[in-house]
């Protein structure tokens, strides 16, 4: 019994997988007959898992709704349950945003039609915006899919400078700053990595084939993309303080800290004005010198004359 439950378990991990699987195939994993592989089959049938027949050949995949027969969830109970998920993946719980997506990806694969459509209708009242750009939740579904399954991506893209552009990657994985989305994906035109806003991403539809995954980028490459690469303005500062000291003033999605030496720090930020780059260095209540670009020394030289000119004569 007991290892007649287990090979249960695996047979229902394999089906679990976005792929289509051959009896010979389930057999050959399973370490069985292919008669014991229908008979198992049959018995997870009868548990509520709809494993679908593929027409053509002797194979097996597991067909929508196989998430929820094991939860007994109705219709009214589906429903609140993904625009409860859609409201945390727009960041409104702090921590909840990247596991609410994951979740979210995986009910609405396996939710019926007339239930997408009530979801759909709730959208506007029950989502609220966490106060950075809003991202229509079909984008952010359709990347965390193709994010799951490998699968290429192409898509139109604005940039910061309102340039549009067609990109097509592969797909990592979704980022969430608090503000905003990112996609960290490798660019095929560009043989590199790059980072993409997601309010700023419209996906192409169908997909692209199936790629196999390219190591993973250091922390370093993806902070310093989100931190700067997606703004209209870039900047990089030295900060004559230790990268620790100043590591604590900003987080690692607001600014890339590289050490210099004990008493050097290299920061690459970036904003969409360059009054606010301004702001924040004057906020660090540390010394620094700018890099770049010109522009922002110009900007905080005009900042400070008219700071001064508020200070009331004595």
């Amino acid at each position: 019994m007991i290892e007649t439950s287990a090979r249960l378990l695996k047979l229902l991990s394999l089906l679990q997988q976005p792929k289509e699987w051959s009896g010979t195939a389930l057999a050959d994993e399973l370490g069985v007959g292919i008669r014991t592989v229908r008979r198992d089959v049959d018995k997870l049938r009868n548990l509520g898992y709809p494993v679908d027949a593929v027409p053509g050949v002797a194979g097996y995949r597991l067909g929508a709704g196989a998430a929820l027969p094991p939860l007994l969830l109705d219709d009214e109970e589906a429903v609140a349950v993904a625009v409860g998920l859609r409201a945390a993946a727009t960041g409104t719980v702090a921590g909840t945003e990247e596991s609410s997506v994951r979740a979210l990806t995986k009910l609405e694969q396996v939710l019926p039609s007339r239930l997408r459509y009530r979801i759909e209708l709730l959208q506007q009242i029950a989502v609220t915006p966490a106060g950075g750009p809003s991202v229509q939740p079909d984008v952010l579904l359709a990347v965390a899919a193709v994010c799951r399954d490998h699968l290429r991506l192409r898509f139109d893209y604005r940039n910061h400078d309102g340039t549009a552009s067609t990109r097509t990657t592969e797909p990592h994985r979704l980022v969430h700053t608090g503000r905003r989305w990112y996609l960290v994906a490798w660019d095929l035109d560009r043989d590199d990595w790059r980072t993409f806003r997601l309010d700023r991403l419209e996906p192409r539809i169908p997909t692209g084939p199936r790629f196999t995954p390219r190591e993973v980028p250091d922390l370093a490459t993806t902070t310093r993309g989100v931190a700067s690469g997606a703004y209209r303005h870039q900047a990089r500062v030295l900060v004559h303080a230790p990268a620790e000291q100043v590591a604590d003033r900003y987080g690692p999605h607001v600014a890339a800290v590289t050490p210099i030496d004990e008493a050097t720090t290299l920061v690459e930020t970036g904003a969409d004005s360059l009054e606010h780059l301004a702001l924040y260095l004057g906020v660090l209540g540390l010394p620094f010198e700018v890099q770049s670009p010109p522009e922002l020394v110009d900007c905080i030289r005009e900042l400070t004359t008219r700071l001064a000119a508020a200070i009331p004569a004595s």
